[in-house]
């Protein structure tokens, strides 16, 4: 699965760099790609230093920040999309920044993955 993610998305964002480079043009298509970067940053540094507070205050209160902390690790990953150039990447990146979806995916994992993990404490 990792290995046709990492052949097929490279393929789709050549495809959708020509196909969008064609419409609007070369300078607007590269135009694009720098002003959602730098966004993307923005954004994903403002969300992280909250995230990042959150998780700092919810151990201080002794409570465990596993949300907190999964929603750091998609603040993260979003970061890296963003600043990989590309439509398809942008795309997953901006909706990692939305946290409806973070929590909607929170919640699909966790439902995935409940009974397979155990926290001793």
């Amino acid at each position: 699965m990792l290995f046709v993610a990492f052949v097929m998305v490279p393929l789709v964002e050549i495809m959708l760099f020509i196909v969008v480079g064609r419409e609007i043009g070369l300078a607007a298509t590269l135009l694009i790609v720098v002003i959602t970067a730098v966004i993307g940053s923005t954004l994903v540094a403002a969300q992280g230093r909250a995230t990042w507070v959150q998780f700092q205050t919810e151990l201080a209160q002794g409570a465990f920040p596993g949300k907190t902390a999964a929603f750091g690790a998609m603040i993260l990953v979003a970061g890296a999309l963003l600043l990989t150039p590309g439509f398809l990447t942008d795309f997953i990146g901006f909706s990692l920044l939305i946290p409806p979806v973070r929590q909607w995916l929170y919640g699909r994992l966790v439902g995935r993955y409940r009974d397979r993990w155990t926290i001793v404490g």
